[in-house]
């Protein structure tokens, strides 16, 4: 990795402050702190798409004590947030880093929103943390969102966005709030409401030519907004191939695939890898986790794991490689894959493993029900897929794989009315039967225990309280469940037919990294520092450990720690030993 020319900067194509390679919420959040503190600042891209997972996600942002909070009269105790992410770390996080985290995320985003007109955030309570029973743990939530944007504000950048993996008819989109609302379409005139609203945004779409976005493309958006009033540079289709060093080990720069040809980036201070994790090397991933045996991944296609591995190359260490963002989903014959989350907190559902048995609180974050999975697949027993079971009623009752329960609407973008299609019976996903025998045969488990499962599972449903797996009793197992209901999350199976949805273990994006410290500074196994080398989100291990405090826990700390990294570097003095 050592060349003689990467000492001196003529030995360079290009030199700058920072290299930053990756153009997600981590990198963008870098280059702006660094262009604030005077330093010249330069984002590669290796896919011809800037945002990254950022772009693909729900766009929330997990900070306590932001902002947006304080504005509403709400700021949770530090102390308590410390001890909240210490225990759901569970010892593999060090107390530097949690604390480094819940001091600077509030002030990345009061940052952020001095820096430009165009990064707005706000907070909308009600969307609690995952484990808001904890001591630290909030109803509240610490959940952050920016508002929707209308993508012609990008100009000639809009076709540049990396665009979700399944795109909404045009003038369709909700924000964070608006689809707990909808997913009550027939429990509340709210949630009828929110239908109209729908219906109105197309209308306006298809007038005015609206092309609006929320949650992660807002954000993205916003972000590439805020860096180009800046005039900060973004190479996209130039990919970084491996980092530069000194005869010291201190990394100098990159080398950069641009325009058919290979350039020698220098970067004074550093470089900062926000590159994102391993999510589709499929191969990589089975070398660490074996029971996983296909993509199922909702994360950038571009994540493959450059900069681990350009990291690792150069003595780095690594940590939880076998981790993902795990999120239960469905995968249809056409490869798309689709979430599964408010089908899980619905009341009159359970999910068996191959014995026909309940496992978990159904209802569980995503996280610990992709562990479940994990662990259950280990034991012998099927769990990857599983099944997610429920009755004709609930059909027609809850919004349930993206159909809705109102009556048919020909040409509608989404499934409506009271037939299950018949495309998704004949894909093999969902099953439909009139008995538990018949159920069972359907989904290879054991006719008599599903019918016990069944039999227990309305036994504590008719009771109102879950004894066996304890789900509803979190506030955060509430939120999509039904709240006209005694308990929110518990109702009993009717009448047949019975349909079972296939459930998968998928994931947002691989979560295991290099190694840092709580600078984001790239660490060796023997805790030394790899000088100018530092790791942001998915490229590095998470400070949440195997855990999720909350939604947005991805993008806060990634965000985050390209905001500590370039500040980092920003401190740093030019006449070290390397220079």
């Amino acid at each position: 990795m050592t060349s003689s020319s990467a000492t001196a900067p003529d030995g360079f194509d290009h030199v700058v402050d920072v290299l930053i390679v990756g153009s997600g919420g981590g990198g963008m959040a870098a280059a702006l702190t660094a262009h604030s503190s005077g330093l010249d600042a330069l984002v590669v891209e290796k896919s011809s798409y800037f945002g990254g997972s950022t772009a693909l996600s729900g766009g929330g942002i997990w900070v306590p004590g932001a902002p947006a909070q304080r504005r509403e009269g709400y700021a949770p105790d530090p102390e308590g947030v410390v001890e909240y992410l210490l225990k759901i770390t569970e010892g593999l996080v060090s107390e530097a880093r949690i604390r480094q985290y819940v001091e600077s995320a509030p002030r990345l985003l009061e940052f952020l929103e001095q820096q430009s007109g165009w990064l707005e955030f706000v907070w909308k309570p009600g969307y609690a943390d995952y484990y808001p029973e904890l001591p630290g743990g909030s109803e509240l939530g610490s959940t952050i969102n920016v508002p929707p944007i209308d993508l012609r504000r990008l100009g000639p950048d809009e076709q540049k966005l990396l665009k979700p993996l399944a795109l909404a008819p045009r003038g369709i989109w909700l924000g964070p709030k608006e689809l707990r609302t909808f997913y009550r379409i027939r429990q509340s005139w709210a949630g009828k409401g929110v239908l109209l609203k729908l219906v109105a945004r197309m209308v306006r779409a298809r007038v005015f030519g609206e092309r609006m976005a929320a949650i992660g493309q807002s954000l993205a958006a916003r972000l590439r907004l805020a860096m180009r009033e800046r005039g900060i540079p973004l190479w996209l289709d130039a990919p970084m191939t491996e980092l530069l060093t000194d005869p010291d080990r201190a990394v100098t720069g990159a080398l950069v695939q641009r325009d058919g040809g290979t350039l020698r980036i220098g970067a004074r201070r550093g470089v900062i890898l926000a590159s994102g994790g391993f999510d589709h090397d499929l191969a990589w991933r089975k070398e660490h986790l074996p029971v996983l045996d296909q993509d199922w991944s909702f994360g950038n296609p571009a994540a493959m794991g450059d900069g681990i591995r350009a990291g690792q190359s150069l003595g780095a260490a690594s940590d939880l490689l076998d981790e993902a963002w795990w999120f239960p989903a469905i995968q249809w014959p056409d490869g798309r894959l689709q979430f599964m989350l408010n089908e899980r907190m619905m009341p009159a559902q359970f999910i068996v493993n191959g014995d026909g048995k309940r496992f978990i609180n159904e209802a569980a974050p995503y996280m610990d029900f992709g562990h479940a999975m994990i662990e259950g697949q280990k034991s012998g027993v099927t769990h990857i897929p599983c099944w997610l079971i429920t009755d004709h009623r609930s059909w027609n009752r809850y919004v349930i794989a993206g159909h809705l329960p109102i009556p048919k609407i020909p040409g509608a973008p989404v499934p409506t009315g009271r037939k299950m299609p018949r495309a998704w019976l004949e894909s093999g996903v969902v099953k439909s039967a009139t008995s538990w025998d018949d159920m069972a045969a359907k989904i290879g488990v054991p006719a008599r225990q599903l019918a016990e499962t069944a039999a227990r599972f309305n036994e504590l449903a008719r009771k109102g309280h879950d004894d066996d797996f304890n789900r509803g009793d979190s506030v955060y197992d509430n939120y999509y469940g039904d709240p006209t209901l005694p308990n929110p999350n518990l109702y009993p199976l009717g009448n047949p037919p019975y349909y079972a949805f296939r459930v998968i273990l998928g994931d947002l994006g691989t979560s295991g990294g290099l190694r840092t410290d709580e600078y984001a500074r790239v660490l060796r196994p023997d805790d030394t520092v790899i000088h100018g080398l530092y790791a942001v989100g998915n490229t590095a291990a998470p400070v949440m450990g195997r855990s999720y405090a909350g939604a947005g826990a991805t993008i806060g700390p990634a965000m985050t720690f390209g905001f500590v990294a370039a500040k980092h570097l920003a401190g740093r003095t030019l006449n070290s030993p390397r220079r």
